[in-house]
């Protein structure tokens, strides 16, 4: 059972295969790996070297693989074509809420959010200090930056650039051909954050640049990296004429591999969410909470502390009457 394995003993997050995605397969557990079967070949993946597994149209699940995946802490998402669009996911290696908790207390109050913001934005401008610009500020600096990276590489791969165009639903509909692959790698980026935070135990929705989604958080990570990884693969790949969604997304996971991306998402969300004195939160606490002591240990019957103060009729349980069984004729 998940929640008896001991957090210590599971491969870390970092270290992990970022997400594999399977669709018309059939996925079953022979011993400790999940084993993907389709008409073509039988593929062994171990399952505790995985940080999520994106399940996609035409994929059969059973009870013994999604048990072995649970016990080694990796996530499971069922999602539409492409791994496009989140449609359901399971639980990922993550035990206790405090990273949680503390993410809810930066971003629901505007000084700490607005400190988060900074430092999210400082990754991306690291020689300048931008410790006293408000919101609008870093916009219409982030603003400016993406466009001179994109008519650098517009430069640099001889790839025309006309602007960014993105149709909402059907992002690989539209555009030419570099921004069609912008969106797949996009796409690609979205989902290894995605699995990132949530293997963590961050919050998806709550984001401190971007609101009001489900994947609010998920999209303020993906741009610390979007001109180091997705901008300049597909340029690059527009430029050798492979414009295929496929080409994106395998290019942009041989990219992840090459620079341990999963590790530096993992680092940078922790950088962002917790002070440098703060132990990293990996136990699940099991306790209640106490307006008076903060909290209280879990998993004890309390009612011997307070027992006095009840007596007969302070419980009050109403039955309906018995009722018979309707014969029914099969």
């Amino acid at each position: 059972m998940w929640w008896l394995a001991d957090p210590k003993d599971l491969h870390r997050i970092s270290d992990r295969l970022s997400s594999v995605y399977v669709e018309r397969c059939h996925v079953d557990r022979a011993d400790n790996a999940v084993v993907l079967v389709n008409r073509e070949r039988t593929i062994r993946v171990p399952a505790a070297m995985v940080a999520t597994l994106l399940l996609g149209p035409g994929t059969r699940i059973t009870t013994a693989a999604v048990r072995l995946l649970a016990d080694s802490g990796t996530a499971i998402c069922w999602v539409g074509e492409r791994g496009v669009r989140l449609y359901a996911s399971g639980i990922g290696p993550s035990r206790g809420s405090q990273l949680l908790l503390r993410q809810a207390y930066l971003v629901t109050r505007t000084k700490e959010r607005l400190a988060v913001a900074r430092r999210m934005y400082g990754m991306r401008f690291p020689d300048e200090d931008v410790s006293t610009l408000n919101m609008q500020q870093l916009r219409g600096r982030e603003g400016a930056r993406v466009k001179k990276i994109y008519r650098l590489h517009a430069t640099r791969t001889g790839v025309p650039w006309d602007g960014r165009l993105y149709k909402t639903g059907q992002p690989f509909e539209a555009g030419d051909d570099v921004n069609r692959l912008l969106s797949a790698g996009h796409s690609c980026l979205y989902g290894i954050c995605h699995a990132a935070v949530v293997g963590l135990g961050a919050s998806p929705a709550l984001g401190f640049v971007h609101t009001g989604g489900a994947t609010s958080f998920v999209l303020d990570i993906a741009d610390l990296y979007k001109a180091e990884y997705t901008i300049p693969i597909a340029f690059d790949l527009a430029a050798r004429g492979l414009t295929t969604e496929r080409d994106a997304r395998t290019t942009f996971r041989d990219r992840v591999a090459e620079g341990k991306l999963m590790s530096r998402i993992v680092r940078d969300i922790k950088t962002l969410l917790l002070d440098a004195d703060t132990e990293e939160p990996i136990e699940d606490a099991h306790e209640l909470w106490d307006d008076e002591h903060g909290t209280v240990p879990g998993g004890i019957n309390w009612a011997d502390e307070f027992a006095g103060r009840f007596d007969e009729t302070s419980f009050v349980g109403v039955t309906g009457p018995d009722v018979a069984e309707p014969k029914v004729d099969f």
